[in-house]
């Protein structure tokens, strides 16, 4: 049975190949198109994604060396490299970058994928490739998405990376969460999700949490879990909703718009 890093590192490249299949019919123009991503054209997401892969891939390779993540000026010099590089080597940079990302992954043994800790630098301690990992996929599904909605916009999340992304939503809602958009309107909703199933209780107050499924909601949200994946961080804008996300209660689709604004 494969262990959640190895599904993981098995989205990471299915991802890559199907992102990059996509990225190689491009043309100049196309990568200056508006994305996904408030203010970011389409070269600017794959930016982003080529210089996380390389610092992900140098916090990954300290970690295999025994050795602290590149710390000082390295991530500021990577963005500031990857900030001054036209379009189109935008495009062939993230193509080379995040393959080779994606290839360190895969050549990890089952020892490694299992028992070796990654010190990513933001966080207390470091962490093991499974969270690693996903959280790489979670930055590259996402922003996959933002480049694909760029040309078609009924793009979704991939399906492989939906059911390993749904855990990690109620860690992120203390930080992405914007209840203060709600005037001090409180609410608890049941959130009912198909695709894969998944049902919570979405606390709105003070804070934003995720609870367990409540017996007695005041609404309810229903929708595919990749569209509720895409609410959480902002990109569930009125023209790319499925139209089959529905809320009712005390609060609306569009204050939960509000709630999430993204980043």
């Amino acid at each position: 049975m494969s262990s959640i890093a190895d599904q993981t590192i098995a989205a990471l490249r299915s991802g890559h190949d199907a992102l990059a299949a996509f990225v190689g019919k491009l043309g100049p123009d196309d990568l200056t198109r508006p994305s996904g991503a408030s203010d970011w054209q389409v070269s600017q997401v794959l930016s982003h994604l080529g210089s996380g892969a390389e610092i992900n891939l140098a916090a990954l390779r300290a970690a295999q060396a025994g050795d602290p993540p590149p710390g000082g000026d390295f991530n500021p010099s990577v963005w500031a490299r990857w900030d001054a590089m036209p379009p189109a080597e935008h495009a062939s940079g993230f193509l080379e970058a995040n393959e080779r990302l994606v290839e360190a992954y895969e050549a990890l043994d089952a020892s490694a994928r299992a028992d070796l800790r990654i010190d990513l630098g933001f966080l207390p301690e470091p962490v093991d490739v499974a969270t690693a990992a996903r959280m790489r996929l979670s930055e590259f599904a996402l922003h996959r998405w933002d480049v694909e909605v760029g040309f078609d916009p009924a793009a979704t999340v991939a399906d492989d990376a939906v059911p390993l992304l749904l855990d990690q939503v109620g860690a992120m809602l203390a930080w992405t969460g914007r209840p203060d958009v709600l005037a001090g309107r409180h609410a608890l909703l049941a959130v009912r999700l198909h695709d894969p199933d998944r049902t919570y209780g979405l606390q709105l107050g003070d804070r934003v949490e995720l609870t367990d499924a409540p017996e007695r909601p005041d609404g309810e949200l229903t929708a595919p879990a990749e569209a509720w994946l895409r609410l959480t961080v902002g990109r569930l804008g009125p023209q790319y909703t499925p139209e089959d996300v529905r809320v009712t209660g005390p609060v609306s689709l569009d204050d939960l718009r509000g709630v999430f604004p993204g980043f």
